[in-house]
């Protein structure tokens, strides 16, 4: 097979970059790892200024124009006219992509495991027949996560991973909480995220500076203080990728968490992975674009990437900054959108 375009990876940064390729000309073909486009370990929230409004309806959840935000000395509520936040379902969002991108024309497959990487080949099994294909093609994105194949080739080091911990909880909420509290999630952050029949109860940290199944731990005494008992349900674990070092290598492509765009301070991952998808379409169909959303999301990723690093030396340093930002945010000296990515 050949191929303008391989894309490794199906998730918002891979579907992404392959609707806009197919909708210029360019013969894409998606490999995806999983059995179906969609399923990752997420939260699920994706912010006003981060593409809430090209959402369409069936995928988002609920919406929040009220956030709150608690650390060990202060609640602030944070009341905005227009959504902060909304919940989106991770499956219902990839298959949305899925559709998007194979109606301007690119294909996609999935069960697809990538065994090799050549200079302008790859070869992959298809894990259902185990059947091995090659493939040739001119460029290749790597938009296969945290864990990326293409960035293995390309020897690309990640040494700055978060970890993510969600229970998806059969319950109903109404509420919108983060909860800054280093005695359970070091320099991370508890969260509450409602959706329309369950809620997403979880806790994100950076690994170096907080091991998973401390972290796990942490969540699990956490919640219980929120009327919640996690040992009854599930656990899923996911690695985010902040190590950020580049976009381009030659005719290869970093897109999303194997690029490292996802924030290492608030754990946002859909924006940047949609934002760098559709920028390294555009720049391989040679089409002109808002650049600038790409531009604010690297500078936004080193700004986030600095104040983790700051807050992971000591825990007095990380708890002195999680009760200004919040005492800032009840104030109305910070504006929350200051914190997004999109910002």
């Amino acid at each position: 097979m050949q191929y303008s375009v391989v894309i490794a990876g199906g998730g918002p940064a891979g579907l992404a970059c392959a609707k806009v390729l197919a909708e210029h000309g360019t013969d894409v073909l998606v490999l995806e790892r999983k059995s179906k486009f969609g399923p990752k370990v997420c939260a699920g929230g994706i912010t006003w200024s981060g593409l809430i409004n090209t959402i369409p309806g069936q995928v988002e959840e609920k919406r929040f124009p009220t956030q709150h935000v608690f650390t060990r000395m202060q609640h602030a509520r944070i009341v905005e006219q227009e959504p902060i936040i909304a919940t989106v379902s991770r499956e219902k969002l990839g298959q949305h992509m899925a559709q998007l991108a194979s109606r301007a024309g690119a294909v996609l497959q999935t069960s697809c495991q990538i065994k090799k990487i050549n200079k302008h080949s790859l070869l992959y099994v298809d894990r259902d027949s185990g059947e091995e294909h090659k493939v040739d093609f001119d460029f290749l994105v790597g938009a296969d996560g945290s864990t990326s194949a293409v960035r293995r080739y390309l020897k690309i080091p990640t040494e700055l991973l978060g970890v993510g911990i969600n229970y998806q909880v059969p319950r109903h909420a109404s509420e919108m909480e983060w909860h800054l509290d280093n005695r359970f999630f070091g320099n991370g952050y508890g969260w509450i995220f409602p959706h329309t029949e369950s809620v997403s109860i979880g806790a994100y940290a950076g690994r170096n500076t907080m091991p998973a199944q401390q972290l796990k731990s942490g969540l699990i005494k956490w919640a219980k203080t929120r009327g919640y008992r996690l040992e009854r349900h599930w656990a899923r674990a996911e690695y985010i990728n902040y190590d950020y070092r580049g976009w381009e290598f030659g005719n290869m492509f970093l897109a999303g968490d194997a690029a490292g765009f996802a924030s290492g301070l608030t754990g946002e991952g859909i924006y940047p992975a949609i934002i760098s998808g559709e920028y390294i379409a555009r720049q391989l169909a040679g089409i002109e674009g808002d650049d600038k959303s790409f531009q604010r999301l690297v500078r936004m990723q080193k700004v986030h990437t600095r104040a983790l690093k700051m807050t992971g030396k000591n825990s007095l340093m990380t708890g002195i900054l999680a009760e200004t930002v919040t005492f800032a945010l009840r104030t109305g000296m910070l504006d929350v959108r200051k914190l997004e990515m999109a910002h």
